[in-house]
Parts: structure tokens; sequence; C-alpha cells
């Protein structure tokens, strides 16, 4: 079994697909494995919902295999962030359904993954095209976990009526995730116009004075729209994770 949770566990013994003694075994399953230069948490799905996303950026290529491979073993749909298209190219015979999205560089499989939050939509927005790679990050991050996006690109101040023509697929969406690079103030015009929670995610886009990021970050962190919450800059898995969590409350 893949997956399991605790609960999943028991309800599999009270419906007699599952003996005492095999139920027993699988909760006695170590909660960690120790891998080269990692600790792989097993109980991450148990705990958050989701298993440990691998960031793999700064990771060797081989150990990132090696993590990639412990998952597989393990869970039916997981996620690597900042990954490289080697990875996949070192994975893809020993892990055939293993994907490689290039824009959001999210390395994934994803095997009967359910829709956990319904028609709860989260809108993923960008100011621009250049913003779209941390805007796929976040969007695939949330779909990965089991979430309905709508993205609505391109939609920045310079061109304000553009935004308004997809004001309706904006203002609908349960939760608002808001990329923008430049002077960042995409993200103080959506707060300004929904009622729903607003995350803003601030891109290393933009001339020398945006100073990679640091300009759309302090103009997010100062938005005068209530509502308005701002992760780190080109933080797409982030904003993804935090607008899955807002989705799921009941």
């Amino acid at each position: 079994m893949k997956d399991e949770s605790i609960e999943a566990i028991l309800a599999a013994v009270k419906a007699g697909d599952l003996s005492i003694e095999a139920a027993k075994q699988q909760l006695m399953m170590p909660k960690e494995i120790h891998l080269e230069g990692a600790v792989l948490d097993l109980q991450r799905a148990s705990r958050q919902g989701f298993p440990e996303v691998v960031y793999c950026e700064g990771k060797t290529d081989e150990q990132c295999v090696t993590i990639f491979k412990a998952l597989n073993e393990r869970y039916d749909t997981f996620m690597g962030t900042r990954a490289r298209p080697v990875l996949y190219e070192l994975l893809k015979d020993e892990i055939p359904d293993i994907r490689y999205d290039e824009s959001s560089r999210i390395l994934y499989v994803q095997r009967n993954t359910r829709n956990v939050n319904g028609d709860r939509v989260i809108a993923v927005v960008t100011a621009g095209t250049s913003d779209i790679p941390v805007a796929e990050e976040a969007a695939l991050t949330a779909e990965l976990m089991g979430n309905m996006v709508r993205r609505v690109y391109d939609v920045g101040v310079a061109g304000i009526h553009r935004l308004f023509n997809r004001l309706d697929d904006i203002t609908s969406a349960n939760v608002v995730i808001v990329v923008a690079g430049m002077e960042g103030a995409l993200a103080s015009v959506v707060g300004g116009l929904v009622t729903k929670p607003v995350i803003a995610v601030p891109t290393s886009v933009g001339y020398g004075a945006s100073f990679k990021g640091m300009t759309a970050l302090l103009a997010m962190l100062n938005s005068c729209a209530a509502g308005v919450g701002v992760v780190n800059i080109d933080n797409g898995f982030g904003a993804g994770r935090m607008a899955h969590v807002i989705n799921s409350c009941r």
C-alpha cells in the first residue's frame, strides 16, 4: 500500500482487507529513512497530507536520484522542485511514469491523484509572461496536492484593462495567488478587488533597481490592501502549498 495513513490502515482492517498482523507491521514501519546525505521523513504525508518535497537545487544528481527512488517505493504522488532536466533523464527508465515540467522545473510522479477540494478553485495570476515560470511552480504544486487551478496570465498594471477582462475568473476563486516582479503592484490591485485570501509572490524579474525581487517583495509587504500575505522571492512552491492549506480548511 502507498500513501497510507493510520486511518486508512484501520479502515482496511475493519473492512477485512488487511490482517491485524499486516497492519501492525505497517504501523511499526520506521518514521524516517537515512540515506546518504539525507534523512527522509516518512511521516510527512500523515502529518501534512503530502509527502516530503525534494528541493533539488544544491543536491547532487546522485542524492536526488536516491531520494526519488525511495519516495517512489512508498508514495503514489510526489515531487521535487528546482529540478534539472538531467534528473529526468536519469530516472525515466527506472520510474516510467515520472514527468518533468520544463517551465516550473518540477519533477514529479502523479498516480491516482484525487481532487481533495472539489470545486474550490485556486486562481494563479501573473503580472507578465516573464513571471510564468514561478506561477507554474505554484500552479502545478497546487494541482499535485489535489486542487483545481485556474491560470490568469499576463494581466499586469501596464495594461490594467486586461485584468478587468478576467476579473470574474479571479473573484470567483477561493484563493488567489498573485505573481509579479518589477514593482510588484499587481498584488495590491488584486487585493483591493477580491474577498478571498491573496498570496503575493514577488519574482526576481526586473531591471537593476528591482534588486532581483527585493523591490517587489517590499512593495507587497507594504501593501495597503487587506488580506494579502507574502511569500519569499520566486517561491512559487511556498505559495502553492499555502493556497492548498487555505483551500483545504473547512
